[in-house]
């Protein structure tokens, strides 16, 4: 069973932060729906690495095809919420604290390049992504200082302009080997050839970026963020859908690569074994988990988006289910630990060997990261990865 990797998060969860002073309004300096958000990537991620196949088919084959690539992508997301509440989330923090969070989001994108690597090299059927991240901050921080409209613009460009010129440098820079079990190809893997190339990928990021600069505790916004959501998706996977119906060959060419029968579904993609789109220009067209098309980029960020609004407007709205996700939330709330301790526990345990159904490996690896969430979130603030990062961090504090 070969895995896709989806990405983990990378800095202390925004409900950890501080950046903003509580007001007393639900939710304010404290969004806890974004780590129930955080929280339910994870366990979409430990389904796509150790969970059953999607092609098995009934109710557990579609909640395994609806985390495949949307978990990352979520996650993407979130990152630029990360950098944004950093760097100063509604406003954009200037002069010698400006300049202290720079450094924060800079010592951070390093660390996670080191230990995306070191992760990587382990060998495990995964392609972490803690690497690539490290280089999707570095990418993102010139932009920290843009209001919402500029930072969507930029987004919906690059979405548009990215694709394209991968595809147009693929001859230059080569086809993708997916996954890349055990390599660190350096810079060309980051940009272009790796699993999340960068060309492709940092528009999620700065999408993530440009909602986390709205009040997300007024429900007119969150209420035309969903909407958003709702019209982004269409718009990628109802897009793709016409568009292999619509463009002459384009059905039979993604259907040739893919080696599939009948016409291509939305989760029909091009194999990555055979080259980022597949060897083919109609692999453009498809809007599936890591085929890196525009119309991808474009669904999964409406996804992405819906349930980050979703989980906000949940848990300002039913107490009760705040509760109720306490221990989805503490994940949430230690993603990066949870993350590089799936990872260890994949090398470790050799999980493509075992003997155990993946659905029963899917539930212990869920089972146990969320009684270790919960009982270390008992005692302490942050996850131990998370307060490692905030002390190696804390040297930004001596800018002056």
């Amino acid at each position: 069973m070969t895995h896709h990797a989806d990405s983990p998060p990378t800095v202390p969860s925004p409900a950890r932060e501080r950046s903003e002073p509580s007001t007393g309004a639900p939710g304010v300096g404290r969004l806890i729906g974004l780590d129930l958000a955080r929280g339910l990537a994870v366990f979409g991620m430990y389904a796509v690495h150790v969970g059953p196949a999607p092609s098995q088919g009934g109710v557990i084959g579609f909640l395994m095809e609806l985390a495949q690539g949307r978990s990352s992508a979520l996650f993407a997301v979130l990152a630029g919420f990360a950098v944004a509440l950093i760097t100063g989330r509604r406003r954009p923090k200037t002069g010698t604290a400006g300049r202290q969070a720079v450094a924060k989001v800079v010592i951070r994108a390093v660390i996670l390049l080191v230990l995306g690597t070191a992760l990587t090299m382990t060998g495990t059927p995964v392609v972490p992504i803690l690497a690539f991240y490290g280089l999707f901050f570095l990418l993102v921080l010139p932009l920290y200082r843009l209001g919402a409209k500029p930072l969507a613009m930029i987004a919906a460009g690059w979405a548009l302009v990215g694709p394209q010129l991968l595809y147009l440098l693929k001859p230059v820079v080569g086809g993708r080997e997916f996954p890349t079990v055990g390599q660190a190809d350096g810079i060309v893997s980051l940009l272009f050839t790796g699993g999340y190339p960068a060309l492709t990928w940092v528009p999620f990021v700065i999408a993530g970026m440009a909602v986390a600069r709205f009040d997300l505790t007024a429900t007119a916004v969150r209420i035309r963020l969903a909407l958003t959501g709702v019209a982004l998706a269409v718009t990628g996977y109802g897009g793709s859908w016409l568009a292999l119906r619509l463009v002459p060959g384009a059905a039979e060419a993604i259907r040739e690569a893919a080696g599939e029968p009948g016409m291509p579904s939305m989760s029909s993609a091009p194999p990555g074994s055979d080259g980022i789109f597949g060897d083919t220009s109609a692999g453009m067209l498809v809007a599936s988990p890591h085929s890196e098309a525009t119309l991808s980029i474009v669904g999964h960020t409406g996804v992405a988006i819906l349930v980050i609004t979703a989980c906000l407007a949940a848990m300002d709205a039913f107490p009760r289910l705040r509760r109720l996700a306490k221990p989805v939330i503490a994940v949430g709330s230690m993603s990066l630990t949870a993350y590089v301790y799936h990872i260890v526990a994949i090398w470790l345990l050799d999980t493509e060997e075992l003997a155990v159904p993946p659905l029963f490996i899917l539930l212990g690896f869920i089972a146990s990261v969320t009684v270790l969430a919960t009982l270390w979130s008992r005692v302490f603030q942050r996850g131990p990865l998370e307060w490692l990062m905030g002390r190696a961090t804390g040297i930004a504090r001596r800018i002056r």
